[in-house]
């Protein structure tokens, strides 16, 4: 099992010092076959993670992340890889560092840089906005290779000023997203998801570009646990994505981070219509079957089906760079709505049969199912003595009594009001909106010297209802 250390809130909890998980399952992925989704840094970032995180991928991930690093330039991040790997696998020939690359590859980026510097500075003496525009894109992506992130996302956000065509619009964007998504700045991601939208809105490029911006917008919402959003941005991701998102995300991650996120938020009906019978994400959804399978089983009202198929991919989840902080939320949401669903048919249900298919082995749901009453996303009570979940009796003719009084001081409101209004037409009175210079005191006044006019002083033929 997946296993976790400090307790958070839900079942499996141990962490690690850098927050993370410590995972002591064999995931089901191929490291090389799964890394290969990925391109430029994120591959570095989910190796290092993976490395951290999984006592079984550990070495493997960390000697593929130092060698990842040195065929870059972050010295920071090669730092990192290596002193990881120093700790667990200190063996390996990787673990030893390499002071001779360390000083060779600083050298050229202080030399690099300074030579991008000096051009974007002769640029703009010459005031050629092309030219500047290039040298920020330049000085931009060497800032990024190198670790730099801040400076990155300033100099990219400077060539905005000298865009003079929509397919610079996508690139600028292009470059900020992805240092954004580095930086988890997901507001930034947002925003510059709309400038595009806004660029390419009826043009020829909009269908090309949809799969890359409905993919990042959906994974802004989902690492700020917005999951009905991000479900409906995943959901709504044209097939084509391939590699043109794979500095952030994969296709893979698309149906994955999707049909959890509509497990989690959306009903059986939701999930046969939108997301089954929805062409454009079947194609993401056959890379991922356990992910149609464990929807299936819930429309299906297979339940503990559902939650067994979820379960045996947990150790995967726990590696995602961006899933793993959701998973227990988004499970519990998940094995919550199959608990609420199993429950609907019944006025009562033994307390026996719901442990035998919800309850983990040698565990009880006594306190999970109290928790939910709490809450009140379960409309029950437990019955002890008997060893009982019985719905809450609801007496239909008092029910019904209700409604019709409620239905009756509503129709004697509205009833008023017209009557009202039809006393006013027939006197003739043009009401207007007053000033309102002195706030609501010129509302009160108006109406307080209309009611004594009306009200049947000397002329007047009064208003009786």
């Amino acid at each position: 099992m997946a296993s976790l250390q400090s307790a958070p809130s839900s079942p499996t909890q141990p962490r690690n010092k850098k927050g993370g998980f410590i995972v002591a399952e064999p995931p089901k992925f191929d490291l090389e076959s799964y890394i290969q989704n990925y391109q430029g840094r994120t591959r570095l970032d989910r190796l290092i993670y993976i490395g951290v995180c999984s006592t079984f991928l550990g070495v493997e991930a960390l000697k593929l992340a130092v060698r990842e690093a040195k065929a870059g330039k972050d010295i920071r991040k090669y730092f990192e890889a290596q002193a990881h790997l120093e700790t667990i696998g200190p063996e390996e020939p990787e673990a030893v560092r390499d002071k001779s690359w360390i000083d060779r590859v600083s050298k050229q980026n202080d030399a690099e840089t300074k030579r991008l510097e000096e051009e974007l500075k002769g640029y703009k003496n010459n005031l050629v906005k092309e030219s500047i525009r290039m040298g920020n894109e330049d000085l931009g992506k060497h800032y990024h290779a190198i670790g730099e992130l801040p400076k990155a996302f300033e100099a990219f956000s400077r060539m905005r000023q000298d865009i003079s065509a929509s397919k610079q619009i996508i690139d600028v964007s292009r470059h900020l997203i992805n240092v954004a998504a580095e930086q988890k700045n997901w507001i930034a991601i947002n925003s510059n998801v709309q400038k595009v939208k806004s660029a390419i809105a009826g043009t020829a490029e909009e269908a090309s570009v949809q799969p890359y911006l409905h993919a990042v917008q959906g994974l802004a919402h989902f690492d700020v646990g917005d999951y009905s959003e991000a479900a409906n941005s995943f959901l709504w991701t044209e097939p084509g994505l391939a590699q043109s998102a794979a500095t952030i995300i994969s296709p893979n991650d698309v149906a994955v981070y999707g049909g959890l996120c509509a497990l989690a938020t959306m009903d059986r009906n939701q999930l046969q219509r939108r997301v089954l019978e929805n062409s454009s994400f079947r194609t993401y959804l056959e890379m991922e079957p356990q992910i149609r399978r464990a929807i299936s089983f819930f429309i299906n009202s297979r339940y503990t089906n559902c939650l067994q198929v979820l379960e045996s991919y947990r150790a995967d989840y726990l590696l995602d760079i961006y899933l793993h902080r959701h998973i227990d939320e988004i499970y519990q949401l998940i094995r919550g709505k199959c608990i609420v669903q199993y429950f609907i048919p019944f006025s009562s249900v033994t307390l026996a049969s719901l442990n035998s298919g919800f309850a983990p082995l040698g565990k009880t749901m006594d306190k999970e199912l109290i928790a939910m009453i709490q809450r009140g996303d379960l409309d029950a009570r437990i019955n002890t003595v008997d060893g009982l979940l019985e719905s809450r009796k609801v007496d239909p003719r008092a029910e019904l009594q209700r409604e019709a009084l409620r239905m009756a001081e509503d129709y004697e409101k509205e009833a008023g009001r017209r009557i009202l209004h039809m006393h006013i037409s027939m006197a003739g009175i043009e009401v207007k909106s007053p000033k309102r210079s002195h706030g609501g005191q010129a509302d009160a006044a108006f109406f307080q010297d209309e009611g004594h006019r009306l009200g049947g002083g000397p002329g007047n033929r009064g208003l009786q209802y």
